[in-house]
């Protein structure tokens, strides 16, 4: 069969694809160009960068879609380059440039900005950013010269260091929680050294427990046959990470499918993957207070590839 008729054929995939997204590529695009390329039906992804930002994209198929929530709730670490000085209309080198301003800020005025922005700080989400307001993401207001009030964001950066400094160019690496902006981050860094400052290169080092090493580009996915690529795949159940485990019955197991709740076994409240007597995964549970398992997500029956010829569609 051709190429091209073949990357026409979709079949029921099921795993993870760590993936290093390139420079200038939405995240979307890395998205449906790795779909193409594993010639899944159905794929998601756990975490949106930039197109100026590179780095780890974790591409989820079939039913690991319905655990992306553990990825995007997870930490992420970051390395960036901020670059002081120069104030854009994004917050990063992509944008229009407003303002520039001499640097002459000495180390120990560095350690001390950065000390400020560690532990939990509050943060004005961007306002070129995907966030919604109305149903309309905010880039599009910004483009549109519209300016939208933010309310502020509690978010925790857990590290923030700095790795080296080449005259006006900080290169930091940044250990946060879901929902930090680090394009936010440069520029409060610049404000706090008093010479403004926005993003010049961004590149996402970990997400939950995968490390930017673990990943493949793009390019190399392209020149490897399809079996390959297929044994990439991580199985759902790698999304779990830490996340405490449930073991339950072939009986439990039927009740869990069927969203019954059962006694949590006096476990802590939280959530667990919930695991069937032959340790397949079910899907994610939820000790409440009351201390029983509700079931949160359901997973069917899970395998790497299943081909499928008849769902013949263009991706």
């Amino acid at each position: 069969m051709a190429d091209g008729a073949r990357n026409l054929i979709q079949r029921s995939v099921d795993g993870v694809l760590l993936i290093d997204k390139p420079r200038g590529l939405t995240s979307n695009a890395a998205l449906q160009a790795t779909k193409r390329l594993v010639q899944a039906r159905k794929a998601g992804h756990a975490g949106t960068l930039d197109p100026m930002a590179t780095g780890l994209l974790a591409v989820l198929f079939g039913e690991a879609t319905k655990l992306a929530f553990l990825l995007i709730e997870s930490d992420k670490t970051y390395l960036a380059d901020v670059v002081l000085g120069t104030t854009t209309t994004t917050g990063d080198a992509e944008g229009a440039v407003v303002e520039t301003c001499p640097v002459d800020v000495t180390a120990a005025e560095i350690e001390n900005a950065l000390r400020r922005f560690r532990g939990e700080i509050a943060q004005v989400p961007p306002m070129y950013s995907a966030l919604k307001r109305d149903g309309r993401p905010l880039y599009a207001y910004a483009r549109a010269g519209e300016h939208v009030e933010r309310p502020a964001r509690r978010v925790q950066i857990h590290r923030l260091e700095l790795l080296e400094r080449r005259d006006a160019m900080l290169r930091i690496r940044i250990h946060c929680s879901k929902g930090t902006y680090i394009r936010t981050l440069a520029e409060d860094l610049g404000r706090a050294l008093g010479t403004g400052a926005c993003l010049g290169a961004l590149r996402r080092e970990t997400s939950g427990p995968w490390r930017i090493d673990q990943a493949t580009s793009l390019d190399q996915l392209a020149t490897i046959p399809l079996s390959a690529r297929e044994a990439l795949l991580r199985p759902p159940e790698a999304m779990l990470g830490d996340l405490p485990r449930f073991m339950l019955t072939a009986a439990d197991e039927a009740r869990f499918r069927n969203g019954q709740a059962r006694a949590g076994a006096g476990r802590e409240p939280g959530l667990y993957g919930v695991l069937g007597p032959t340790e397949q995964l079910l899907g994610i549970g939820e000790i409440a207070p009351d201390g029983m398992l509700y079931p949160r997500r359901l997973l069917h029956a899970t395998g790497s590839a299943q081909p499928a010829e008849k769902h013949r569609e263009t991706l």
